[in-house]
């Protein structure tokens, strides 16, 4: 059974729900209940095309903001959040900025909540740093920490400061 995290004003819905692993898949699930889980790399591909149009770090320093909020739980004041930082981008962005904002903040969620994980939501954060604030390609920077051991990216998420 879908656990709903947040309906979205272009009438779709961001879910959990039964994946590969666990129960802790996040969907988008259109308005005609078809779903599909988001890949890192589209979301990373379409934040860094609206990088474009904002001022430097805004996106990443927005995602921050929600980063810093989240738990293991989907919370009421971080959608209010995410509500209140999407209301700062233009009326062109503001779709696409909840819809992947709520994806991100689901994708947290679910790290916090992996069994025998201990980056959590810092692996979220690293392909958002590397993506937004490295310039890394974001098909690179989806990939990046694939196959890698702890050891390799604690030391590289302290040297960024997180």
């Amino acid at each position: 059974m879908a656990t709903l995290i947040k309906n979205l004003r272009n009438g779709r819905k961001v879910v959990f729900d039964t994946g590969g692993f666990d129960e802790w898949c996040v969907y988008i699930v259109e308005s005609d209940g078809s779903r599909t889980p988001p890949r890192d790399i589209t979301y990373f591909a379409e934040l860094r095309c609206k990088s474009q149009d904002y001022p430097d770090d805004k996106i990443y320093n927005d995602f921050v903001e929600i980063y810093e909020q989240t738990t293991s739980k989907i919370s009421e004041d971080v959608l209010t959040l995410i509500d209140e930082i999407v209301n700062t981008y233009e009326e062109k962005d503001k779709v696409i900025m909840e819809q992947w904002f709520t994806v991100l903040y689901g994708g947290m969620i679910a790290e916090e909540n992996k069994k025998g994980t201990i980056l959590k939501k810092r692996i979220k954060r690293l392909g958002m740093y590397q993506t937004l604030k490295l310039g890394m390609n974001p098909q690179d920077a989806a990939n990046y920490s694939k196959r890698k051991k702890v050891w390799e990216l604690d030391p590289l998420m302290r040297s960024y400061g997180f």
